[in-house]
């Protein structure tokens, strides 16, 4: 799989657009001290979500749990949380889904576990963090890399350079991040995403890092209640035509999926992928709070999931 000009290239030498679900919970259970993982993450759960006709899935982790440090209980980060998500990796892998790993929690100096989405990846330990997963999982060209889940309260050249920000650490910038997974020999795609908790891509393209390896992916994150209007379908247009552009999440938050499906249409024509947040269920979770997709781990869609789930078996008819 690979990027080539505004396509991904599955591993059939076909376009692929990412049509999926993202799988929460490696970023907060590890951080919170109770677990690798909310709920199943066996065979039979990953049967389900396929029964959907999805093709992809992002996995959030959090920068503590898969370095081991800053309190992170023994047992559940460092070698046993890395463990656990190349695991889970393959499982998904074996029933032909692409993964996404995201770098979703991270925090600066030596903080307690991190549990919170910074403005932007710490310098400390976040080039740390991409030089390992990029070792890690190197070799493995069904896997793309999300630098960063939600970068916010940054100007654009801090998001691309670096910089001391408001809260009193240094962010690595997205340069840096390019080039330590570069640094690795790893050549998946990485996707960049943009301000204003991704929603933003005004100037993407104008700050986009250099990678040697011509394999950039624009990240974008859309809600009904911060709706991608005109001018910024515009917008992702305007970058689709150059890159791929990956919806990471998708969400509706009112137990309905008229946006969603509004969204779904118009990317469908652009060549534009979406994958919903969120594939979890259970106490705390409703079609409101996550939004989830389900309500149970069979599958169940809730009123909202629905929509994602009858959009996609019609494109796979």
């Amino acid at each position: 799989m690979h990027v080539s000009g505004n396509r991904i290239m599955g591993r059939d030498g076909r376009t692929l657009r990412l049509l999926g679900v993202n799988r929460d919970g490696t970023e907060y259970a590890c951080g919170q001290g109770w677990g690798i993982f909310d709920g199943p993450s066996d065979q039979a759960s990953i049967a389900a979500m396929v029964s959907w006709d999805i093709n992809a899935v992002r996995v959030p982790l959090n920068e503590d749990c898969w370095l081991g440090i800053n309190g992170v209980k023994p047992k559940l980060g460092g070698g046993s949380y890395r463990a656990a998500i190349v695991g889970y990796v393959r499982r998904l892998e074996r029933r032909g889904l692409t993964v996404i790993v995201d770098l979703h929690v991270s925090a600066a100096g030596d903080e307690l576990t991190a549990t919170q989405m910074a403005r932007l990846v710490d310098a400390d330990h976040g080039v740390a963090f991409w030089r390992s997963l990029a070792s890690t999982l190197g070799n493995d060209r069904a896997v793309i890399f999300d630098l960063q889940n939600e970068p916010h309260d940054v100007d654009w050249n801090c998001w691309r350079d670096g910089c001391h920000t408001d809260d009193g650490y240094r962010a690595a910038g997205m340069q840096r991040l390019v080039d330590a997974v570069r640094s690795t020999g790893s050549r998946q795609p990485i996707m960049l995403g943009g301000l204003a908790y991704a929603g933003d891509l005004s100037q993407w393209l104008s700050h986009l890092p250099h990678d040697p390896a011509r394999q950039l992916i624009a990240s974008f994150h859309t809600y009904n209640d911060f709706p991608c209007d005109d001018a910024c379908r515009t917008t992702i247009a305007h970058i689709a035509r150059s890159h791929p552009v990956v919806t990471g999440e998708l969400g509706e938050h009112d137990c309905a999926h008229g946006y969603i499906d509004s969204y779904m249409a118009w990317a469908d024509r652009h060549g534009v992928s979406y994958l919903g947040w969120t594939w979890n269920s259970g106490d705390g979770w409703t079609c409101q709070a996550g939004p989830t997709l389900i309500r149970d781990y069979n599958g169940t869609p809730t009123g909202y999931g629905v929509g994602l789930r009858n959009h996609l078996h019609a494109l796979a008819r």
